[in-house]
């Protein structure tokens, strides 16, 4: 017995020292959602709180919503601003309007250019979209601490502008650092560009866990069971990209 308490106690200790791990990395780290929001081709089309998730496809709601791609046309996507919300221009673009195509490595911070309201346009230039194509749109933000935080949205565009899909987002969690263009491996829960024990400790520490925009519901099935875990233990080690 007194074995079996002093294995007990070792545990719990883990278990803590687990925990303490896992809150002080996700105060400080990129929130990634995994989401495949279809912008409806409407006047309102999308406006996203980007911190809670919440969103909505009319003009009242969410509270306090952050980026809002909508619009009827078929050659671009608008691109509406909050106050304190900014959509980066891509940096190879000189002085270009509408230029808000990233591609995957672009860092996302305070020495980039931001415009207001702005376009994803479909196009050749610098920065333009095209037809059945992914990229990412870099923003500013104001966090609900009232500072500066940046992010990034993936965005798939159909045979026109009018066929778009937030296929993900992400934001750094730290108001004033830079984020770069880069999506997390598989298994990264916490996003610190590494799959490990801290991970497996928060796949764990949400078992059960039902609904959506859960960090630790790996493969996006409204759950967190074992095929979470599976992946986390397929994914262990450093992220590649």
């Amino acid at each position: 017995m007194k074995d079996q308490n002093h294995i007990d106690r070792h545990f719990a200790a883990s278990a803590i020292a687990l925990a303490t791990a896992i809150v002080a990395s996700t105060n400080a780290a990129v929130v990634y959602r995994s989401v495949n929001l279809v912008v409806p081709a409407t006047v309102d089309g999308v406006y996203l709180n980007v911190e809670s998730g919440a969103f909505s496809t009319t003009a009242t709601t969410p509270a306090g919503w952050d980026i809002n791609p909508y619009g009827t046309s078929s050659t671009a996507i608008s691109l509406f601003a909050t106050t304190g919300t900014g959509y980066m221009r891509n940096p190879g673009a000189g002085t270009a309007a509408g230029a808000t195509r990233l591609d995957l490595g672009t860092t996302i911070g305070s020495t980039a250019f931001y415009y207001g309201n702005t376009i994803a346009n479909i196009g050749t230039g610098v920065g333009q979209w095209t037809a059945n194509s992914t990229g990412y749109v870099g923003f500013r933000f104001v966090g609900g601490d009232s500072l500066v935080h940046y992010g990034w949205m993936h965005l798939s565009i159909g045979s026109n502008a009018g066929t778009r899909t937030i296929i993900d987002y992400a934001y750094e969690s730290t108001a004033g650092v830079s984020i770069g263009t880069t999506p997390p491996c598989a298994g990264d829960v916490i996003r610190d560009n590494m799959v490990d024990g801290i991970d497996l400790g928060a796949i764990l520490g949400a078992w059960g866990s039902t609904g959506g925009a859960i960090d630790t519901d790996v493969n996006n099935d409204g759950i967190v069971n074992g095929l979470d875990l599976a992946a986390v233990l397929s994914g262990w080690g450093p992220c590649s990209n």
